[in-house]
């Protein structure tokens, strides 16, 4: 049955889901209480970290003599999640002591450290792992049994769903993850996308990098691979979220930050805006138009820019007027200042802002710096 569970995000009010570790914990309930009893079940209890109970229904159930199994369609609510609808089973046998729980079928292998398990292990992670573990002792305290449990989690389709996923550039071969940690999902989560950046700075850390690449997305990982003299495999990609990145960065004790981004995003660090997505602020042009002011153009040419629906379009105006040289000159300052605030000493930051429409590259002044560093760590 559907949660009835909302969130706003600006004007939109927004139903929540429930994640794969909800679902994996409700399975093993299920097929708990199926071992202990012999009698299917429909539907199934459990309570969130999160606070929230959950009343699922049992989608798939078999008995054999020593196992069951239980499954839950998972259900993403709004959130435009490509694990919606999928199959989450459980299969719960009997053990000497304490609860097993083992990764079948579609579930990924950790494959480098840094992750949430050890490399070799399941990619269930410890919240699921606790949820599972607490959902069979619930049964076994309820129906007065003293052993333990075994439980395999399996999902049959997530070897294919883990191919559409950032799964194996993150470390998890095989198959999904089994995550969550409130085992609620917030449609368009924030503090979701910036743990799975700190997920994958986690992962370079653990590989012994010392500088952190940061990369905004398809553009800037084509820059990297077309341009730059490493690997793009070391990158961390953090999308709109700079600030969070940086922050990151700097908590896991990276020495240096290199953020690489296409200008149209770039641009806004000029205005000190570190999440440089449309919603949350814009300031492209009011940027443009400040250091176009500062670099001296005209009142004429600065008048055209905020009407401009793009970074690269105002440009074309400043380089029609010969300005757009000291303009960028301007905007490197700028850049390297609010990234220097955010820092505060604690790591060398620099950035390369870029445009595939012409001939701009803007660095901060450590950027070469830093390209070095990464070469040579990368270069061993």
């Amino acid at each position: 049955m559907k949660l009835e569970e909302y969130i706003c995000r600006g004007t939109q009010k927004l139903r929540c889901g429930y994640t794969t570790g909800s679902c994996a914990a409700a399975a093993a309930k299920a097929a708990a209480e199926m071992l202990m009893t012999g009698r299917k079940a429909d539907s199934v209890e459990i309570m969130t970290p999160k606070g929230i109970r959950l009343c699922l229904d049992v989608s798939e159930q078999r008995m054999s003599a020593e196992s069951a199994v239980c499954a839950i369609v998972k259900d993403s609510g709004d959130d435009p999640d490509i694990t919606n609808g999928i199959s989450v089973f459980a299969e719960v046998s009997a053990a000497d002591s304490g609860v097993e729980i083992i990764g079948g079928e579609g579930i990924g292998v950790v494959t480098k450290a840094g992750l949430d398990q050890p490399v070799g292990e399941a990619a269930i992670n410890s919240v699921p792992r606790r949820m599972i573990r607490e959902a069979v002792m619930e049964i076994a305290e309820k129906y007065g049994y003293s052993g333990g449990f075994r439980v395999t989690v399996s999902v049959p389709c997530g070897k294919e769903i883990a191919n559409k996923t950032y799964n194996p550039r993150m470390g998890i071969e095989g198959g999904i993850s089994i995550i969550g940690t409130s085992g609620i999902v917030e449609p368009m989560s924030n503090s979701a996308l910036v743990e799975t950046i700190r997920t994958e700075a986690k992962m370079r850390r653990a590989e012994g990098q010392r500088n952190m690449l940061l990369t905004l997305g398809n553009y800037s990982e084509s820059f990297v691979q077309n341009e730059l003299p490493f690997s793009l495999d070391r990158s961390v990609t953090c999308s709109n979220f700079i600030g969070d990145a940086v922050d990151i960065g700097l908590e896991l004790g990276f020495e240096s930050i290199l953020i690489v981004g296409h200008i149209g995003k770039l641009v806004k660090l000029g205005a000190g805006i570190m999440n440089t997505h449309s919603s949350y602020a814009d300031g492209r042009m009011d940027v443009l138009v400040t250091c176009g002011v500062l670099a001296g153009a005209d009142t004429d040419t600065l008048k055209r820019i905020p009407e401009c629906a793009t970074a690269d379009a105002a440009m074309d105006i400043l380089d029609e007027k010969g300005y757009l040289e000291k303009t960028a000159e301007v905007l490197e300052k700028r850049m390297e200042t609010y990234l220097n605030a955010r820092v505060k000493g604690e790591a060398k930051i620099a950035a390369i802002a870029f445009s595939f429409k012409r001939e701009l590259l803007i660095k901060t002044s450590l950027a070469d710096e830093l390209i070095q560093a990464i070469t040579g760590e990368e270069n061993g």
